[in-house]
């Protein structure tokens, strides 16, 4: 077998089994203390009205898969300058996805 399709499988098998999981890495509680922190919700009740949390529960919600999420997690941050580490990124995403959009 060629040495470029056996390190491809290597790959694969080592992080296929991350990516079964939305944010495997990531730890919920951390999250919700990094989206207080930076008062995420603030911003959503500015663009929504009312309770900010509305952003992850409307029908006409745009994001529906994790990476979807993950996507726009990092485009918050970057468009705020919040400069979060992948890992905090991780964290909010798990925090996320535990108690609002529930990916498998």
């Amino acid at each position: 077998m060629n040495r470029r399709i056996i390190s491809t499988l290597i790959l694969l098998a080592f992080t296929t089994p991350a990516l079964a999981v939305p944010f495997a890495k990531g730890n919920a509680d951390a999250g919700k203390k990094s989206f207080d922190q930076h008062k995420c919700n603030s911003c959503h009740s500015s663009m929504l009205g009312g309770d900010g949390s509305a952003m992850f529960t409307r029908a006409d919600r745009k994001i529906k898969t994790a990476a979807s999420l993950a996507t726009q997690i990092n485009r918050c941050s970057n468009n705020l300058g919040l400069m979060l580490f992948d890992d905090d990124e991780e964290h909010i995403g798990a925090y996320l996805n535990k108690n609002y959009y529930k990916f498998k």
